[in-house]
């Protein structure tokens, strides 16, 4: 089963940064959280986008043990400069490969990587195999508005091959 988690908390990476969209959580009174995109509202998640106990529970329910789990896409960051998005990959990245270590019966994880910038994709694809021994990664479906079948993809799956 193919799933969607996020950390309890992120950083506030705009203020970090000084610019962009970058998102961040904001608790709420009923358990929930909202999911706020910059400074405007982008939606509301429940703790099980979170909280990997509570997931592991529900989805004993329906007789599923394994879930492979990467970030959800609005993370990807793809517009943002390419090392504001490597930090942001890193941490999501760590998170997920804690994650998987922690509850390797359960959770197989997937990590991201700064497409927009092939150097720094590399170079964390590295990372994430042979530090975080993440089996692979997950990206969009388009790069800033660029097909995947752009030139300036290619070294970047030549690794994953390589890898």
């Amino acid at each position: 089963m193919h799933t969607h988690i996020l950390p309890a908390k992120l950083p506030r990476f705009a203020e970090k940064f000084g610019y962009g969209d970058f998102i961040y959580l904001e608790s709420r009174e009923d358990g929930a959280a909202d999911m706020i995109k910059g400074d405007a509202f982008f939606r509301t998640i429940q703790p099980n986008c979170w909280d990997e106990k509570l997931r592991i529970e529900e989805y004993a329910q329906y007789q599923t043990q394994v879930q492979v789990v990467c970030t959800i896409p609005v993370m990807f960051s793809y517009w943002a400069k390419g090392k504001d998005c490597l930090e942001l990959s890193k941490f999501l990245n760590d998170h997920i490969a804690q994650l998987a270590k922690e509850n390797p019966k359960h959770y197989i994880g997937l990590g991201t990587v700064p497409m927009q910038d092939t150097e720094l994709a590399i170079k964390e694809l590295h990372r994430i195999k042979e530090e975080l021994h993440l089996p692979g990664i997950q990206i969009g479906s388009n790069i800033n508005d660029l097909n995947l079948s752009e030139e300036q993809f290619f070294p970047i799956f030549k690794a994953c091959e390589e890898l």
